[in-house]
């Protein structure tokens, strides 16, 4: 798989890298206490919040409000797995270097820095040592050959404060992940579980937490069978609990399948209670530019004509995510095809820039997104302040530097052309008379630019941005 999600709202890593991690590869976005401030990230570069923020939340009436049960019954929901404690670990990335598995676009060294930068963002996980082994079959239980695992093996032994092991791929089997526990003494992590324990750690909202605990029911289904498994030998086998009719297992996997049933339902009712702020949102006619990078906003901002758009933080993307993971985050992709405009800033200085890109483009011509979307991307290369003499080889791409402010005004100009475009909103000088509603409504209703007053007359010449239903609206009420 090429590309993965991280978590909607995640934070930018602002300033020089916009990236805590950016020795690894990962492509745009993590967790927001990795956040080096909000300074130079772009809420910053796109303008500050508008006097006009998008509505907060819906009306709490009967329809809208939750009863006292089904609040108790979404908090047993968020109440996630215990995570996993304090960790000194070994990095161990498979280098497949023969066949179709081969990885393109990279390398293993660029590959182990990105595992090491997911450890690093971890409060109290630390990297004690690294390794690169090749492998012709990371598929198989042991995941090297005979050679290179009794390399490693004699390497763990002879490390021994680590107390993991992270084995940088995908997703372990449960019958690989007892195997290499039992033969190296130590805990075993893949890709998947600690991307999870990354989301874990930074979930803030309602809707995060319930696709973290979704994303973490297969993992609870593969512990459930191992420690089953090791019951089972313990006893001799499977016994039904008090006359239920139920083995322990059959009864833990039926409470499995109920919770996340009733998660899927939690998640559908945000998404519907989204779909209602959409529709205000719309209703009030704020341009809505989805984002893609490093970005950190979710806020309302001005353009150059004072135009008010609302700037929204959609998605990140990491390298070899599982597909269970991504499905948990698919809702978050959602709102994507909604905005008015995509602008997706990559980080040009970036070793991997190109395979970033791909991961972006990949996941965005899978959403079936709308032709005129997809085709007025606003492409933004971010830190140009780091290569000397930057030329962008494509034509219709904007080079910035969010930290120095170069290309910004331009990026800007740019934003407000195509939202212009595709929300078919123009911009007319309007005569006004002064005595009447029609200047006050103009300001709620419109973006009003310029305000030239004729005193001698009592009129006004009051130029305006203005949506053509907003412009019908203004004849039937204001005939000239």
């Amino acid at each position: 798989m090429g590309s993965g999600l991280l978590l909607r709202g995640a934070a930018a890593l602002c300033a020089r890298g916009l990236c805590a991690a950016a020795a690894g590869r990962l492509c745009p976005l993590l967790p927001r206490p990795l956040s080096t401030g909000g300074s130079w990230c772009l809420r910053a570069a796109l303008g500050p919040p508008g006097r006009g923020e998008p509505p907060r939340s819906v009306g709490r009436g009967r329809g809208a409000a939750h009863s006292e049960e089904e609040e108790e019954d979404l908090e047993e929901l968020l109440a996630l797995g215990p995570p996993p404690g304090a960790q000194r670990l070994l990095v161990v990335h498979p280098a497949v270097k023969w066949g179709v598995k081969k990885p393109q676009l990279t390398t293993a060294e660029l590959q182990v820095a990105e595992a090491v930068a997911l450890i690093n963002t971890l409060h109290n996980w630390t990297v004690l040592d690294k390794i690169i082994l090749s492998t012709k079959t990371p598929d198989k239980k042991f995941i090297f050959g005979k050679g290179n695992f009794q390399i490693l093996t004699e390497k763990i032994k002879g490390l021994p404060h680590i107390t993991a092991v992270f084995l940088n791929i995908e997703r372990l089997s449960p019958l690989t992940k007892k195997e290499l526990e039992d033969a190296w003494g130590v805990t075993v992590f893949d890709r998947y579980t600690v991307v999870l324990h990354i989301f874990r750690c930074n979930a803030r909202t309602k809707e995060a937490k319930l696709q973290i605990a979704l994303a973490e029911i297969p993992l609870l289904r593969t512990n459930l069978k191992n420690e089953i498994s090791h019951l089972d030998q313990q006893r001799g086998g499977s016994r039904y609990i008090m006359g239920s009719g139920e083995t322990f297992m059959e009864m833990q996997y039926r409470l499995l399948k109920e919770k996340e049933f009733k998660i899927r339902n939690a998640l559908e009712k945000l998404r519907r209670k989204r779909s209602v702020l959409r529709t205000q949102r719309e209703r009030r006619e704020f341009p809505v530019i989805s984002v893609m990078g490093y970005t950190n906003c979710a806020h309302a901002g001005y353009l150059p004509s004072h135009l008010e758009v609302i700037y929204v933080d959609t998605i990140g993307f990491l390298s070899e995510l599982p597909h269970d993971l991504i499905e948990s985050f698919s809702a978050t992709l959602e709102d994507v095809a909604y905005s008015d405009l995509i602008v997706h800033v990559r980080d040009i200085s970036h070793p991997e820039t190109v395979l970033q890109k791909a991961s972006v483009l990949s996941v965005l011509k899978n959403l079936n997104l709308p032709s005129h979307l997809l085709d007025s991307v606003v492409e933004v290369h971010n830190k140009v302040d780091l290569i000397e003499r930057y030329q962008s080889p494509e034509t219709n791409a904007i080079a910035v530097s969010a930290l120095l402010g170069y290309g910004l005004e331009e990026l800007k100009e740019e934003i407000e052309r195509i939202v212009l475009k595709t929300t078919g909103k123009r911009i007319l000088t309007i005569k006004v008379n002064l005595a009447g509603p029609q200047l006050s409504w103009l300001y709620k209703e419109a973006t009003v630019q310029e305000v030239d007053v004729m005193p001698e007359n009592g009129t006004a010449n009051v130029k305006v941005i203005i949506s053509n239903s907003a412009l019908g609206k203004c004849k039937k009420l204001f005939p000239q």
